[in-house]
């Protein structure tokens, strides 16, 4: 049955808002693919991010989300160390530091869901939450983001050096370029995002779970890959990842609509990523399949 409100300007700005959290964290994702690797710790460190912030906002006031800031990109350099150090595989090293977020957030939380106060999420986050002019507050904040990661992607050093990186990184380490140090800053910088989408998470849930991004890690890469960033990296950027999260945004209301159970999106997100490698990766720079 067609719901002839769907296209209606405050639906659609509903749909964007709600769609916010998750495009934060692809915005993340996007700098990590950029340079050819992986980030799968992502939503780990936005529910770690949702804990972290509920528990330490009695305490330290708006100082907590610096705090849960500053704890999302240390999570996001750890993997980056370890990846460039040791010579690990991102998905690996990403893998174990959001086994560990996840295990902070347990410990934290005591393996249950936290509430924040609701005078102070107010005074603290509410710039965060409930409408300016119309719009959603959070259309706000991620286009604030979108803005300063697309400043960084195109008017940086940085983001010249990391599209380097992913088209060639034997040609930038022969130019001389010290690749590892900018790796890691690609994956301090994903992990500084992903802290940011768990804080729009936490302002609209009010409260904090160990979970509470659960499922959002397989729509935010499958939201960097439709928009045309493939693994390979070298190519996209976080405009794509923009429309990409539009994309995934409309088909993940769809299936809401259609009341297509959370496992069964979760299926189909699955076999949309297969098709979105498939289609997107460029096969000349990946010789040997392991």
């Amino acid at each position: 049955m067609l719901d002839s409100s769907f296209l209606r300007p405050a639906s659609l700005l509903e749909l964007a808002a709600d769609v916010s959290a998750l495009f934060v964290m692809a915005l993340g994702i996007t700098f990590v693919i950029y340079i050819g690797s992986i980030d799968l710790s992502a939503q780990s460190i936005a529910s770690m991010t949702t804990v972290l912030v509920t528990a330490l906002m009695p305490s330290l006031g708006p100082l907590a989300l610096v705090a849960v800031l500053a704890a999302g990109a240390a999570g996001g350099a750890l993997s980056g160390i370890v990846s460039v150090r040791l010579r690990i595989p991102s998905f690996i090293t990403t893998l174990a530091v959001g086994g560990i977020a996840y295990s902070v957030a347990q410990y934290v939380s005591g393996e249950k869901s936290l509430a924040m106060d609701a005078a102070q999420r107010a005074s603290v986050m509410g710039w965060m939450i409930g409408y300016a002019w119309g719009i959603p507050r959070e259309l706000f904040v991620a286009g604030g983001l979108l803005l300063a990661a697309l400043f960084v992607e195109r008017r940086t050093v940085l983001g010249r050096v990391l599209k380097a990186i992913g088209a060639g990184e034997a040609a930038a380490i022969g130019s001389g370029i010290r690749v590892e140090r900018y790796k890691v800053a690609a994956f301090a910088i994903a992990g500084t995002l992903s802290a940011a989408s768990g804080l729009i998470l936490a302002a609209r849930l009010s409260g904090g779970s160990p979970t509470a991004a659960n499922q959002f890690l397989l729509p935010a890469i499958v939201a960097v890959l439709v928009g045309g960033t493939p693994l390979t990296g070298g190519v996209g950027g976080v405009l794509n990842t923009l429309v990409g999260a539009l994309i995934v945004a409309v088909i993940r209301t769809s299936m809401v609509y259609l009341e297509v159970p959370a496992a069964a999106q979760q299926i189909f997100f699955g076999l949309m990523l297969i098709v979105a490698i498939a289609a997107t990766i460029d096969r000349s720079q990946v010789r040997i399949i392991k």
